[in-house]
């Protein structure tokens, strides 16, 4: 065997406490993100069994799923959402847990938040009850959702049994094309692999493209490596990353902060390091993606047809297609350009940080959101990115386009809360998922890119950013 060792193979020794004799291990959990959905049976079954958390400082929670994006001020109206809400203050508060609650500016996404906070740092394990946790592998973490059993057990004992998961690099060479960004690459690449090619692995992600990625760029990839099926989605540290945590409310500073970057510049796959699968994409030719169907490898570029069933020859995959088009109300052959959009989303923890702000702005700016579009809503990641983005004038910049300017939250990216979307309903959304009721019961999701989404409300329908 190779001494050379990938990321996730370092990431996984570095953590591991003992392996067992069915072949699971037992490994330690650096910091635990809670939000309101996944804790409150957690939270009880520690209460029950009367223990408290092993490593308090080790959590942080903030409300994100169930929250109010507008008026605010009148508390949560649904009783369901507010039970949820109140619990997560209540548990917080009786087991002294850091809770940035509804009022705290510092409130948003929980995928948001920890890394804004610095409170995720390089070489981390990183756990939520969320499937979304991958987005902290972009900082060179091990970082990978947890069910709620599971969740207790990591607030009980900060350890979780796991099996160890195989290597992949997805490598994406060269350079990107205009109008092209993160969002664009990682639904290429679930494109090319499909929803389960990353079954049984862990992802890394390298090439010229990733690292000429902001840190932002390379979350939304991160976000999404478990939309391709894997159990985790990394990128290696390098200048960016540091230079990212540096000087964050929770990272570590002076000689601590220097005695750490020596070991997080160690958090690279070596050379000659052996992968168990390597995926290699041109970043040349990735354009502009719009998902068509209710999975998000049911992608194609802007300019391209939606697929036609008759040319599948896998009966699987021509029912999957036929039962696609059925509820997303599309036509096989149909450009998938001519599509008409009722509601546009741009938000969610794939894209509501600040450079997703600014890019959809970058769109928006002199111009109106078209007639034919119903509601178009812009929805922060957390207080503080909403903050930034009124200092630098987004907010009006989409506010005289047309768009809602909302408080923080997952809004619109599930029907969890007052952002739904109705029966029929076409929406373009910067958010992960396509499946069918995602956001509302008969919505209809097209994913995209922030650029993209804003480019559809101006034009009423999916066009090339290019062409805005």
């Amino acid at each position: 065997m190779s001494e050379s060792k990938t990321l996730y193979d370092k990431l996984w020794e570095q953590h591991l406490v003992t392996d067992n004799d069915d072949g699971s291990s037992l490994i330690y959990i650096n910091r635990h993100l809670i939000h309101e959905v996944t804790s409150p049976q957690a939270f009880e079954g520690l209460r029950l069994a009367n223990r408290n958390l092993w490593r308090v400082n080790a959590n942080l929670a903030t409300p994100d799923h169930n929250v109010p994006t507008t008026d605010r001020g009148k508390g949560i109206a649904d009783p369901i959402s507010k039970l949820q809400v109140d619990t997560l203050d209540q548990n917080c508060d009786n087991f002294g847990v850091q809770e940035f609650k509804m009022s705290d500016i510092r409130q948003g996404i929980v995928h948001v938040v920890g890394p804004e906070q610095g409170a995720i740092l390089p070489g981390m394990t990183v756990v939520c009850g969320d499937s979304h946790t991958s987005t902290h592998g972009a900082l060179g973490c091990l970082a990978f959702g947890i069910g709620t059993s599971e969740v207790e057990h990591v607030m009980a004992t900060q350890c979780l049994v796991q099996k160890k998961s195989k290597n992949m690099l997805v490598e994406v060479t060269g350079k990107l094309s205009s109008g092209v960004t993160a969002k664009d690459v990682v639904l290429s690449v679930i494109g090319k692999i499909g929803t389960a090619g990353g079954t049984g692995y862990a992802i890394e992600f390298a090439g010229d493209v990733i690292s000429d990625l902001s840190i932002e760029g390379r979350m939304t990839m991160s976000n999404m490596a478990i939309e391709a099926g894997a159990r985790a989605g990394m990128m290696a540290v390098d200048d960016k990353t540091i230079e990212y945590i540096r000087g964050k409310d929770f990272a570590p500073s002076g000689d601590i902060l220097e005695s750490a970057i020596e070991h997080w510049e160690t958090l690279k796959s070596d050379e000659g390091a052996v992968f168990d699968a390597h995926i290699v994409i041109e970043g040349e030719s990735i354009k502009p993606q719009v998902t068509w169907g209710t999975s998000p490898e049911m992608t194609i570029a802007i300019d391209e047809l939606i697929p036609d069933p008759d040319n599948e020859n896998d009966e699987v995959k021509k029912t999957s297609i036929i039962n696609a088009l059925k509820y997303m109300g599309l036509e096989a052959n149909q450009a998938i350009n001519s599509v008409s959009v009722d509601v546009v989303f741009i938000g969610s923890c794939t894209n509501s940080r600040i450079e997703d702000l600014r890019a959809a702005a970058k769109v928006a700016e002199g111009k109106q959101v078209a007639d034919s579009i119903k509601q178009a809503i812009v929805v922060p990641g957390s207080g503080l990115v909403k903050q930034q983005a009124e200092q630098e004038g987004l907010d009006q910049v989409f506010i005289k386009a047309g768009f809602e300017w909302r408080e923080p939250g997952c809004s619109m990216c599930l029907a969890m809360n007052a952002d739904k979307l109705e029966a029929g309903e076409r929406c373009a959304s910067t958010s992960n998922r396509n499946f069918e009721g995602r956001q509302g019961q008969g919505g209809r999701t097209h994913l995209v890119s922030p650029a993209m989404a804003a480019a559809a409300a101006v034009t009423g329908h999916f066009v090339d950013v290019n062409q805005i």
